[in-house]
């Protein structure tokens, strides 16, 4: 089942997305927290903040994608930023509840996998020095 998918400009919950999946059914809730960090090993400097820009269909591609990794008991929260985040700030929330913790952990972590790979998500990196190149965009 799917709970809960959004692309949003607002800050995100972790305890929000635990929540969407807690039932009587879940013995295990895996979650993923990305954040974003300051650094890349791709570029020299300081990374201080993220903008993320989406395409307009990014909400229903990722809805598709939570889907596509929906399986008989378990229940699916997921959640990507965009806008302008600082070093710190939640980019993307995951959450899965499954009746078997093994099960809750491979799908958070294939579903991270594919969101990463297939949603229109663009960002710019922001470097302390006022620089910035866009990363995934070809």
């Amino acid at each position: 089942m799917i709970a809960l998918t959004a692309v949003s400009d607002a800050p995100l919950s972790l305890s929000a997305h635990v929540d969407a999946v807690s039932g009587p059914r879940a013995g295990a809730i895996a979650t993923f927290l990305g954040t974003v960090r300051d650094h890349d090993p791709s570029v020299e400097g300081e990374v201080v903040a993220l903008d993320y820009s989406a395409h307009p269909s990014a909400g229903e591609v990722l809805a598709s994608l939570a889907a596509r990794h929906d399986a008989d008991g378990l229940v699916i929260a997921v959640t990507h930023r965009i806008g302008h985040l600082a070093v710190g700030e939640a980019a993307i929330v995951a959450a899965v509840s499954a009746a078997h913790r093994r099960e809750a952990l491979d799908t958070v972590s294939a579903l991270v996998e594919t969101v990463k790979a297939e949603l229109p998500v663009w960002k710019r990196e922001i470097l302390a020095d006022g620089s910035h190149t866009w990363v995934g965009v070809v």
